[in-house]
């Protein structure tokens, strides 16, 4: 494909294809492992929360390793290795869930059970780790070299991408929480089937379309830093996690990045806690799964409200509009498990206000990505996504610890709060990213002005020259 064309329809549907199978398999499992560890473990959010935790501190700890890979590597070979790293760890992972459950273990009181968690965990750092590498590669670098840079069609591929992965939040929790419902058992065995039989359709989908375009096959790497080879390694990791913290802070998207990642200090979420705790109040499986797909429904309508804002009024004012969105609705819902009422309504006010706050959430993420994408130069896009993942993991780290220091299902209130509080702290950082760059936080006479041409081709013009 040459330099000047668009990316064609069938190299879209591949990247489509297998960014698909992707996240299909990875939400299945990510939302699967958590169900599986409450079968096993019931009465505690202690396993499920240490199990991610670790998750997520595998990612802080290896961020700057991730970031000079994705930059140095030669694409195509990265992404070999993050499947098959991906998918190995979900079979093993399932393999030692099917054991733990046909043998009957309840708690964490014997070695045996410890030394499975600890196994567990070592093989969600691999799984975590693989996936994260897969995401940056493809979301943060692929798709702005098919988009030539093309705004509309970067925002397009965007929106294609974050649909695909709202529906597989949306399908695959609802059918493997269907299948666990029927038999525990069965559905590690099915998570485990589906990752296996579908590695292969993944592979070669991403291979033609990394063939197919000749841009990705084209990357100039950067030179080694002949100080950074001389020194010791221990030195030199130091060094490099210093340099990607400072360039990472000092860059102009960080703000909206940073932003974005204090979003993940949320238990307000169909997440692992928020599952566990709604089992402890008597949710079942399938019900659980059905109220994450409404949830769903609602993130899925962001994917075309985002793009249609965006175009009229540009990415930085539709982040704040989103956020805003958010932070009402969490405010609410955190606000819910305080006041004195029944504790059925305190629940369903818990549960309204978190799946419409979700709205907000993937139009902010939207909007978010797009000035990241478009600010952060070629060369850096690997080293500054993964210093934001570790970011965004240790945020998420924390969430996690909130629920293991406050681990009865009647202290979920606290971590409810830290979350809400989160959400307001991301909407005052990012306003104060929008009022440095446009000067103004609104403007609301030339939002309401209807005369003469279309009000927001002005206001487009002037965020082009801002990102600039």
């Amino acid at each position: 494909m040459s330099t000047s064309e668009l990316p064609s329809y069938h190299v879209r549907n591949k990247l489509y294809v297998s960014h698909f199978l992707s996240t299909w398999n990875s939400r299945l499992f990510e939302f699967g492992a958590v169900l599986f560890i409450s079968t096993i473990f019931p009465g505690t959010l202690f396993p499920a929360s240490i199990y991610a935790l670790t998750r997520s501190a595998s990612v802080v700890v290896c961020s700057t390793f991730i970031g000079r890979l994705i930059d140095r590597s030669e694409r195509m070979h990265l992404i070999r290795l993050s499947i098959i790293g991906q998918r190995a760890a979900t079979a093993a992972s399932c393999s030692l869930l099917w054991l733990l459950l046909y043998y009957g273990y309840t708690s964490l009181d014997s070695w045996s059970a410890k030394a499975a968690l600890a196994l567990l965990s070592l093989l969600a750092c691999t799984e975590k780790l693989s996936s994260v590498i897969n995401t940056i590669s493809v979301e943060r670098d692929w798709v702005v070299v098919i988009s030539k840079n093309n705004a509309d069609d970067l925002q397009e591929l965007n929106s294609q991408m974050r649909r695909i992965d709202l529906f597989c939040k949306l399908v695959g929790p609802l059918a493997i929480a269907l299948v666990d419902g029927f038999s525990t058992s069965i559905a590690i065995l099915v998570t485990f089937c589906m990752t296996a039989a579908s590695v292969f359709v993944e592979y070669y989908a991403i291979a033609r379309v990394y063939y197919e375009v000749e841009d990705l096959q084209a990357r100039p790497l950067p030179s080694e830093d002949p100080q950074s080879t001389s020194s010791s390694s221990a030195a030199r990791r130091a060094r490099l996690l210093c340099g990607s913290c400072i360039s990472y802070i000092q860059h102009p998207a960080f703000f909206p990045s940073f932003s974005l990642s204090l979003l993940y200090l949320t238990v307000l979420t169909f997440g692992g806690q928020m599952v566990t705790y709604l089992l402890s109040v008597g949710f079942s499986s399938i019900s659980i799964g059905l109220l994450r797909t409404v949830s769903t429904v609602f993130e899925l309508s962001s994917t075309w409200l985002a793009p249609k804002a965006m175009h009229r009024i540009g990415a930085i004012r539709c982040g704040i509009w989103f956020l805003n969105w958010q932070i009402v609705w969490v405010v609410i819902a955190a606000t819910m498990l305080w006041v004195e009422i029944p504790p059925r309504y305190a629940v369903a006010g818990l549960l309204a206000g978190t799946i419409a706050s979700r709205i907000g959430l993937w139009g902010f993420d939207l909007s978010a990505q797009v000035i990241v994408q478009e600010a952060v130069e070629p060369d850096q896009r690997g080293s500054f996504s993964a210093t934001e993942a570790s970011v965004q993991s240790i945020f998420e780290l924390l969430s996690y610890a909130s629920t293991a220091i406050f681990a009865r299902p009647d202290q979920f209130k606290i971590p409810a709060v830290v979350s809400a509080t989160a959400v307001v702290l991301a909407g005052l950082l990012y306003a104060f990213f929008v009022r440095q760059r446009r000067g103004h936080l609104f403007h609301a006479s030339k939002c309401l002005k209807r005369s003469g041409r279309p009000t927001w081709q002005p206001l487009l013009q002037e965020e082009d020259v801002e990102m600039s």
